[in-house]
């Protein structure tokens, strides 16, 4: 089940201890391009969208809230680019951050290909 909030997430949420967090913007250049969109989901088949800018602005403080929260871990695949625009846009810099493809990285040495496609295809078989 998806929700679509414009602007923020509504304060109510209970998310769980961790969450996959990926964002969208209008291209891959932080300087250019601006945030469009945060995608959050916890795994249990919820994915909570997050459409930001233009119309809807920045100042999200729920959002910029569970960004914050070290006792709730985000993972990313690739965080570079996301934590970058997160903090160019939100002005916060989330908390307790996991990264799948630095993990990658670091475990699976035997390869260069540490995409989230090829991790998904070995590791879940997906």
């Amino acid at each position: 089940m998806n929700y679509l909030y414009k602007g923020d997430i509504p304060n109510n949420i209970k998310f769980a201890s961790s969450i996959a967090v990926d964002t969208e913007a209008m291209g891959l250049k932080n300087s250019r391009d601006r945030l469009c969109l945060v995608q959050i989901s916890s795994g249990e088949d919820v994915t909570y969208l997050i459409q930001l800018g233009a119309d809807f602005g920045y100042s999200a403080p729920n959002l910029k809230s569970l960004l914050k929260d070290s006792s709730i871990l985000k993972i990313f695949h690739y965080a570079r680019f996301d934590l970058a625009i997160i903090k160019k846009y939100l002005g916060v810099l989330p908390k307790n951050i996991y990264c799948t493809k630095i993990a990658s990285k670091l475990a699976r040495t035997y390869t260069d290909r540490h995409g989230l496609r090829e991790l998904c295809k070995e590791l879940l078989n997906v």
